[in-house]
């Protein structure tokens, strides 16, 4: 399968390193996501290679990985010498599953666009960030999420600095992407105001209606963000590829085990790799 057979090559060039229309679209991201954390693409993925996406989605759901839990934003353990209305100390209840990297289709179209050198560069590009490496975490690198009905993933902070999002199949009502831009840094946690997007404050809050066949890039690490819950009766599938800066570190064990359903012995082995100085 090649990239022409997935990407929507015509309307992003991503094969064109050197033309005009290629630097004008890396223009465009950079100021969005400077901006914002955020940039959409609409009409990314060719509808055929979405079709194909979905498809393996629902020839695979018996091996999702299911997961009921309540987790804070930072997918940490309580800690009873913080104050009770601490954001680490505030759980919200998630139920969603995963099928895992380590789960795909060998011949899959979501591990040929991850996997492809035109992918790469263009999301280097687009962020501005060199050398980006694809992830070494066996199963996030490139999952897909799924969400049935009144399924919910609460307000949270990524692992990895950059998320890739494509949507596959839109719920029919509910499973809006919401976020606030920035709302931390590696210098300032700043709890409070985590505390209040937490207690329903929606002044710095975005939201996406994202249509199947989009294309998103977002910095997770430092914007917080959710999924609305699932209404109706069609299930929601993202597919999530991502590329980080540190090829060498992967999920911490416990939110791999929240997230994923579980973890292996390379997110032990790398435990304790530090990554920058954020609390998870």
């Amino acid at each position: 399968m090649e990239i022409k057979n997935i990407v929507n090559l015509k309307d992003y060039p991503i094969d064109q390193t050197g033309s005009k229309e290629y630097q004008d679209l890396i223009t465009k991201n950079r100021e969005l996501l400077d901006k914002d954390g955020c940039c959409v693409l609409p009409n990314f993925v060719l509808s055929e290679s979405l079709k194909r996406m979905k498809e393996e989605v629902e020839r695979n759901l018996p091996k999702t990985h299911w997961t009921k839990d309540h987790h804070n934003p930072y997918f940490s353990k309580d800690d009873e010498n913080l104050s009770k209305d601490h954001p680490k100390r505030v759980f919200s209840f998630r139920e969603s599953g995963y099928i895992n990297s380590d789960d795909l289709e060998e011949q899959s179209d979501l591990n040929k666009i991850y996997e492809s050198e035109e992918m790469l560069k263009f999301i280097s590009d687009s962020l501005g960030v060199f050398p980006l490496y694809r992830w070494s975490d066996p199963l996030g690198k490139n999952p897909y999420s799924i969400m049935h009905k009144d399924h919910y993933f609460p307000w949270h902070f990524d692992g990895n600095e950059f998320t890739l999002s494509i949507l596959i199949q839109k719920a029919e009502k509910g499973g809006l992407f919401e976020y606030s831009p920035d709302l931390r840094s590696v210098e300032n946690e700043n709890f409070d105001e985590v505390t209040k997007v937490l207690r329903g404050s929606r002044d710095k809050v975005k939201s996406l209606d994202l249509q199947p066949g989009d294309l998103q890039i977002f910095k997770g690490r430092f914007s917080m963000h959710r999924v609305t819950k699932i209404e109706g009766n069609t299930s929601r599938y993202i597919a999530l590829p991502t590329y980080v800066k540190d090829s060498y570190r992967v999920n911490k064990p416990e939110h791999s085990k929240q997230v994923y359903g579980k973890a292996l012995p390379i997110h032990y082995e790398r435990n304790n790799v530090e990554v920058d100085g954020l609390m998870d």
